[in-house]
């Protein structure tokens, strides 16, 4: 897919990888939705990159401020590229607390529900504009989702987090399959440890430890390495229903 031109919308995309792929995105010359629930970083992107970023309020837990980010990236053309990062941490949360109670189902689904129903909302009320498009370069359009290597090496205390993003990683190829009559592709990013706003708290020499337990190289990956992948994932045609690790060969330990 060539990017110039074309609309692309960014859930998360006022913040951390998503911004990094909102700035991208606009330097490859497309015009870019950044949907978000932080209005001040919101109009700080639109302040920064100008007129061809608009930004709306979504939550991905609600369809309807979904449809609302769509139906503003379609008054500027064909929706056909987008990259959902938009997620949460959430608390530590055991299967069995530390006092011996059971742990908090409602965590547990709080998680659930942002990070893998929501990207299960994004992913269904973005394909269905797609769905309407002419084809372009062979596809109707291609939707990056984001899981984490957390998916794979859940550590303690990740049970919510690792859940739900191993469900991004079950869902992606069954979606492209599913999608692939309507010549829309679907494709996953899977992060290690990101410098990005969730480790903000992070004191600098956890931070440091962090980056030294990566093999090569050894650090923190950088939002704008996401979204450089991101974007390569958008263009390559014959890329879809994988699930890419992003993470310096790093595994993540037990705890």
């Amino acid at each position: 897919m060539e990017l110039k031109d074309q609309v692309a919308l960014v859930t998360g995309g006022a913040s951390g990888l998503g911004l990094a792929t909102s700035r991208r995105l606009v330097d490859a010359g497309a015009h870019v939705i950044v949907a978000d629930v932080n209005d001040g970083a919101g109009s700080d992107v639109v302040a920064e990159l100008g007129d061809r970023v608009h930004f709306v309020w979504a939550d991905v837990r609600r369809s309807d401020e979904l449809l609302a980010a769509v139906d503003e990236a379609r008054r500027h053309g064909p929706l056909r590229a987008v990259v959902h990062t938009a997620g949460v941490g959430g608390r530590p949360l055991r299967v069995v607390d530390k006092d011996g109670s059971p742990g908090s189902s409602a965590a547990f689904e709080d998680v659930v529900k942002t990070n893998l129903v929501g990207t299960f909302n994004v992913l269904s009320t973005v394909a269905a504009a797609m769905a309407d498009n002419e084809p372009s370069q062979g596809d109707r359009g291609a939707v990056v989702l984001t899981s984490s290597t957390a998916a794979f090496e859940g550590q303690v205390g990740q049970i919510a987090y690792s859940a739900a993003k191993a469900g991004i990683v079950g869902l992606t190829l069954c979606a492209a399959r599913d999608l692939a009559s309507r010549g829309i592709r679907v494709s996953t990013l899977a992060p290690g440890v990101m410098d990005t706003p969730l480790l903000g708290a992070v004191p600098d020499d956890i931070k440091t430890a962090l980056g030294q337990s990566v093999p090569h190289p050894q650090r923190l990956g950088m939002p704008e390495e996401y979204a450089a992948l991101a974007l390569e994932i958008l263009r390559n045609g014959y890329l879809n229903g994988e699930t890419v690790r992003l993470d310096g060969a790093a595994r993540l330990a037990p705890r």
